[in-house]
């Protein structure tokens, strides 16, 4: 910690210190040359003028060192912010301590290299597995579900709504990783944001139905610049939190000037104190630690692919009043397939 303080002050400071030994010793021959010429009882003007010239002559080989010094150091600093993956710009070492010093940077810096393409592999084979686990596991959840709605009665209600939400969950591990893949498949168009909002409404009509609450939409007939199929995640995402945390009442949808989407519920709202935080990674708040089942990932997932399709989120809550939750759609400077 000392030491970087040192390094990261100013250049001549580090410079006095870097040659404090040289310093030292030039005015010590100064103070001799001094002494010797006044022993020899010359006139004090002389002694005077050789201190004098030796001062000058002084200033100016350490001027022009340290304008070389000076330099230097410019270009390493630009340097920092450049170098990548090669040590190949760095200037040539100036004495041998500097190439010892380089050739130590060299090793650091290839093992450097060899544990991020290590980190690099390992990561790609995770995702890879879990990608393959995510689409494996769709086939027997839908086997189940085709098993399910050939039966009838309560409890087989309760097992197709507690499949549903494995199938979110699925829906969201997919999404996660896809999200920072260079493969994330994001396709911009204008879309009609009507149809998007209704597949995510049919989707969970039957939760609407089995835990009778009401839904009040009003048309959203306007076209948006957007990713179809993330921002129906993102859609999804707010519906299924909206139901989660509403257990009577009614969740409204409807269109703001601005091209703002409105998902708004009459539920359980959110603390005050949690707000800021809602989306952290991993953050579940009052409401989440009550409910034990929430992951303090779908909103998290939310806001990131908002931002990256230039689109906003805003969440407005009180508790024991509901959530309003405002989705920004406004065209922005996207690129457009």
């Amino acid at each position: 910690m000392n030491r970087k303080r040192k390094e990261s002050g100013a250049p001549i400071a580090s410079y006095v210190r870097r040659h404090r030994v040289g310093f030292l010793a030039f005015l010590l021959f100064a103070l001799i040359f001094s002494v010797v010429l006044s022993l020899y009882q010359l006139p004090v003007e002389a002694v005077f003028y050789a201190s004098l010239l030796c001062l000058v002559a002084g200033v100016l080989i350490f001027g022009v060192d340290y304008l070389h010094y000076w330099k230097t150091h410019q270009f390493l600093v630009e340097l920092r912010h450049r170098i990548t993956l090669g040590l190949t710009d760095l200037p040539e070492p100036g004495d041998l301590l500097e190439a010892d010093y380089q050739a130590l940077l060299s090793i650091d810096h290839e093992d450097k290299i060899r544990l991020i393409s290590e980190a690099d592999k390992s990561k790609s084979d995770m995702l890879e597995y879990y990608t393959m686990w995510a689409h494996q596991i769709k086939t027997p959840i839908s086997a189940m579900r085709l098993l399910l709605s050939e039966e009838d009665g309560k409890e087989y209600g309760e097992l197709s709504s507690e499949l549903f939400s494995i199938e979110q969950y699925v829906e969201m591990v997919l999404s996660y990783l896809r999200l920072d893949s260079e493969s994330s498949d994001l396709v911009v168009r204008w879309q009609p944001l009507d149809a998007i909002v209704r597949q995510a409404v049919r989707k969970f009509a039957a939760q609407f139905v089995r835990r009778k609450v009401a839904l009040a939409y009003t048309g959203v007939e306007t076209m948006v610049l957007t990713d179809e199929k993330w921002l129906l995640f993102v859609v999804e995402q707010v519906l299924s939190n909206a139901l989660k945390y509403t257990p009577k009442g009614t969740i409204s949808i409807y269109l703001e000037p601005e091209q703002t989407l409105v998902i708004e519920d009459t539920g359980i709202g959110i603390a005050a104190e949690d707000l800021p935080r809602i989306f952290e990674k991993g953050f579940t708040g009052y409401n989440g630690r009550t409910d034990k089942k929430s992951t303090g990932i779908g909103l998290y997932l939310s806001r990131r692919i908002l931002t990256k399709l230039s689109h906003t989120i805003v969440i407005e809550s009180e508790p024991g009043k509901g959530t309003r939750v405002k989705i920004g759609l406004a065209s922005a400077e996207l690129e457009v397939e």
